[in-house]
This record gives structure tokens, sequence and C-alpha cells, in this order.
């Protein structure tokens, strides 16, 4: 069973699926895909300490059980499949690096007004200027950062 999730999919099958996620959001929920505006949605949710949980929420929520049973059915680990830091580093501080990252992301993304799916999948296909230049951010800080890290660190991703 493993074998099945050693790769990832081909680029002609992943881009469609993506696409028709975008779609399905905006004609079953008319709402953006998007993990921040989830994200949002669930903290609202808790801090009104009501049980609904809204479409984003749901979306949200989505997209974690479906790495979690990606990860047991694949007999993947907690931090398998994060490159170089997790092979530099003990778990402990792979763990905390990966957390630490995750917490700038989402701040940098809150601040965009969405995530790279909000924005770059979502934003830009409705046309949103403001989604193509967060988008082209989101890719020339990768590069940089990217480059930096590969500088201090050496070794490939």
């Amino acid at each position: 069973m493993r074998a099945l999730f050693d790769s990832q999919p081909p680029w002609f099958l992943a881009g469609p699926l993506l696409g028709a996620c975008v779609v399905a959001m905006a004609l079953v929920a008319n709402t953006r895909l998007g993990v921040v505006g989830g994200f949002s949605d669930l903290v609202e949710t808790a801090t009104r300490r009501s049980v609904r949980i809204g479409t984003r929420g749901s979306f949200l929520l989505g997209v974690a059980g479906g790495g979690l049973v990606f990860a047991v059915v694949s007999g993947g680990r907690l931090l398998d499949g994060y490159g170089w830091v997790t092979r530099a580093f003990p778990e402990p501080a792979a763990l905390a690096i990966l957390v630490g990252a995750g917490v700038l992301i989402g701040y940098g993304a809150k601040l965009a007004g969405g995530c790279t799916s909000g924005n770059g999948l979502c934003g830009n296909a409705a046309g949103s200027p403001a989604s193509a230049v967060a988008t082209a951010t989101f890719f020339a800080t990768a590069v940089v950062v990217s480059v930096v890290t590969n500088a201090l660190f050496g070794g490939s991703a």
C-alpha cells in the first residue's frame, strides 16, 4: 500500500483536481477555497461557544483529517516529508521549526487577506489584482528563503 503513496500525482491530474475543488466550493457553498478562512471560522466558532462550524471550518477540518488519514494509511510518521529540516535537526527541534514557520505563514496569510490557496487559486481565478500581488509575493519570498536557507545550511530541499 505504501508504494501507492510514494510519489506525488502528476501535474496533469493534480492541477485539474485543484481547479475542480475551487469550482465546487464556489458552486456548492458560494465561498472561496482557503485554509486561513477556515481557521478564522473555527476560532470564531470556538470564541462564540457555538456548535455550528461553517463551510470554511469544515473544509479546514477535512484537509487536516485527510492528511491524518493519508499519514496512517501510508505508514508515515509525524515529520515525514519535510526535506532537509527533518534530516538536519532532531525531531523536537524540527517540530519547533515547523510550528514556528507555520505561525509566521499564518500571520502573513492573515495580513495578506488570504493564504496561498485563497489568493493563488481562487483570487487569481476571479481576476483579483490584490491576489495577483499576494501570489507574486508568496513566490518571491519562497525563492529568497530557499536561496538563503540553501546558502546557510547547504544541500537541497
